[in-house]
């Protein structure tokens, strides 16, 4: 199997869509574009042969520019996009795409919504049984406030492949466990519920974090939910906030390597391609 990185992103500030949230002093470093010619270096250092790209406008637009980036670069195996899952149109948008073997998911940016609420909506519970209804699998973007609704999600559509990214963002920074882990757990005793380990750098001290930082956080997603629920994602380029690519990748690959060769295999892309039903 090819080695795969469940989780990146490409912006183009030349594309007419809100790039707001780069514009603020935070996201100074990473205020640029970035584009499938400035990973590929990334991804032959680190030995990484496909790649994931993921939403980060809620924008259908934003899914007919990446899917063309898809189709000029052979190694994006699969977009992560977006649908309004709140409208009354979301079947007809959802149909737009789903025949096309390299749109693999959805994502709704749900860690930004005023209503911390908003992902058991039952307007937008209807939208994800049409993607449940459709076998579109669904990437969670939560702050450990939201981790609660992953139970309930679960609960009320079983057949629905959803994929907590990032770990829900604990607090790796104060080395805080305790008001993720309870419902982090309750989550993996589904089996329809996977988890990406992915962004974890940049919810560390982005200028003086360790391997030991983030390996409580990678241990405790391992007891949850075993290497066949647990997939790399390099979070690219946001992670250039905190460390390189190469650095997030030996990071994760260091504190890896008392796992088999299997297991390592299944974080490092068996399992990827298994939730996304990737076809390249």
């Amino acid at each position: 199997m090819p080695r795969i990185d469940a989780h990146q992103h490409f912006w183009d500030l030349r594309m007419p869509f809100d790039y707001e949230w780069l514009k603020t002093p935070r996201h100074a470093p990473i205020c640029r574009s970035y584009l499938p010619k400035d990973l590929q270096p990334h991804l032959k250092n680190a030995d990484i042969d496909k790649t994931v790209f993921v939403q980060t406008q809620h924008n259908l637009d934003e899914n007919r520019w990446a899917l063309t980036l898809a189709q000029e670069n052979e190694w994006i195996a699969g977009v992560v996009g977006w649908v309004d899952l709140a409208s009354p149109d979301v079947e007809q948008q959802i149909c737009e795409f789903k025949d096309d073997p390299l749109f693999v998911g959805v994502r709704h940016i749900t860690q930004d919504e005023p209503d911390d609420d908003f992902i058991i909506r039952e307007d937008v519970i209807r939208g994800l049984k049409q993607l449940e209804k459709h076998g579109v699998p669904f990437d969670l973007l939560f702050y450990v406030k939201h981790l609660r609704h992953a139970e309930t999600l679960a609960q009320n559509l079983p057949d629905l492949p959803m994929v907590i990214d990032h770990l829900a963002k604990p607090h790796i920074r104060d080395h805080v466990t305790k008001d993720w882990l309870p419902d982090f757990q309750d989550a993996a005793a589904y089996p329809n519920v996977y988890c990406k380990l992915s962004g974890l750098i940049t919810e560390a001290n982005w200028k003086g974090w360790t391997v030991d930082d983030l390996r409580p956080y990678v241990e405790r997603a391992l007891e949850a939910f075993g290497p066949d629920r647990c997939l790399f994602g390099s979070d690219w380029p946001v992670c250039e906030l905190a460390g390189s690519y190469e650095q997030v990748h030996e990071a994760l690959a260091t504190i890896l390597d008392p796992l088999t060769e299997n297991e390592k295999s299944q974080i490092f892309g068996d399992t990827a391609a298994r939730f996304y039903k990737l076809t390249r």
